[in-house]
């Protein structure tokens, strides 16, 4: 590959993790330093897995969302029905007491003809006449009997026989108002029963595929939120060995690029126009990077502790350590760690600044990164052959030339 495509590649690279979110928590200390594709495999396999089972819950969660619909269907239908019914109880129970009212006018009309009737009975004794007579004609058992009781009337007059007449029809009325009054509330009373039993059922079926929808959902949920894990595990490890792959790249590419300058001219580079630490962070972090290099831990390509490190990842688990986290701070590469710190002249270098090596001058060919330790010396994860070191700012040809601020 020429070294033209080489550089296209690699800017590609840089443009891709620019695109990519910080690593999640549980990546910060991985136990594999740079991943290989049977990990990455692995870890779609997983992702794929959790995928069909979401797709499978999801499935069902339709399902029953579909017979909840149905059921909420029957539910709604029956309560209108009940509420229908419920009017049509409380018309004929209207209707009941109107029958009701008429009954008691009837009797009243009935108890007015008793009165009329025993003041006939009175003036036909006084008279002379025989009350019996009255009671036979009240009594009469067919036709030509009564066209023969009827005689009898004759001596009552007109005003009594009226008087019997609606003595007689004042019951018929009241009887047959109050029980058809009774007939048409208690057949109301059957059919607002009913439609209440169907409205019950209907309900407690609903009440019962709602628990089982939100059992499926509460299943969905945890299923998505696996799948999420696992698609973030996946991207995380393919953007760590990406990030590795590029910062090995160019690690490369500056042993064998001649011509390097000590420290390369300031071509206007810019970064972040705020800090995201304070002195006591800056202070903590130099004492983790410190602790480290004491401890001559190994250099591994893209390791970000505890057991080992490359360049970039002993500065992120160093902050990391000092306090700041995922979304401030995340597992970047070298060059990405330049354009996410804030530009420091070396004359006002703190402990705990950032020093950058570029091969070419540029920003997308940085390759290398370590922690100002003050008096122009800085901790550092070297390389495979070196290891973590204490050394000169200036031992390491194409210093960028600014520092940067976490």
């Amino acid at each position: 590959m020429s070294f033209k495509k080489q550089h296209r590649a690699v800017s590609a690279l840089i443009a891709l993790s620019l695109l990519a979110t910080t690593f999640a928590g549980e990546q910060a200390f991985a136990k594999t330093p740079k991943p290989t594709q049977a990990q990455i495999d692995a870890a779609k396999a997983v992702e794929d897995a959790k995928a069909a089972a979401a797709s499978a819950a999801a499935a069902k969660l339709n399902s029953a969302t579909k017979t909840l619909n149905q059921l909420t269907s029957i539910s709604d239908a029956a309560r209108a029905s009940y509420n229908r019914a419920l009017k049509e109880l409380a018309i004929a129970t209207f209707n009941a007491k109107a029958a009701a009212a008429h009954a008691a006018l009837t009797q009243a009309a009935v108890n007015a003809a008793n009165q009329t009737i025993g003041k006939m009975a009175a003036n036909a004794y006084k008279m002379g006449g025989d009350f019996t007579n009255i009671n036979s004609v009240l009594s009469a058992s067919g036709p030509q009997d009564l066209i023969d009781r009827l005689t009898t009337l004759d001596k009552l007059g007109a005003s009594n026989t009226t008087a019997l007449k609606r003595f007689q029809a004042a019951q018929v009325v009241a009887k047959a108002a109050q029980l058809e009054a009774d007939r048409t509330k208690l057949a109301q009373v059957a059919a607002t029963n009913k439609v209440a039993a169907a409205k019950k059922t209907a309900d407690e079926a609903k009440a019962a595929q709602q628990v089982e929808v939100d059992k499926l959902k509460s299943v969905q949920n945890k299923l998505a939120a696996e799948l999420a894990k696992a698609k973030n595990t996946r991207v995380t490890l393919e953007q760590q060995r990406q990030l590795a792959l590029l910062e090995e790249a160019n690690a490369n590419i500056a042993a064998v690029t001649p011509g390097q300058f000590k420290v390369w001219p300031d071509r206007g580079f810019t970064g972040r126009s705020t800090i995201r630490s304070t002195e006591a962070i800056r202070t903590t972090a130099v004492a983790y990077a410190k602790k480290q290099v004491q401890a001559r831990k190994p250099y591994i390509w893209g390791a970000q502790g505890p057991n080992a490190f490359d360049c970039s990842g002993l500065v992120y688990a160093a902050y990391k350590a000092a306090g700041l986290d995922y979304p401030n701070w995340g597992r970047l590469n070298a060059a990405l760690y330049f354009v996410a710190t804030k530009r420091v002249p070396f004359s006002e270098l703190l402990p705990g600044d950032l020093l950058f090596y570029s091969y070419d001058g540029s920003v997308q060919n940085i390759h290398h990164i370590t922690i100002y330790a003050g008096n122009g010396m800085m901790w550092e994860a070297n390389s495979k052959k070196i290891g973590l070191i204490y050394s000169n700012m200036y031992s390491i040809k194409g210093l960028m030339p600014s520092g940067g601020r976490v």
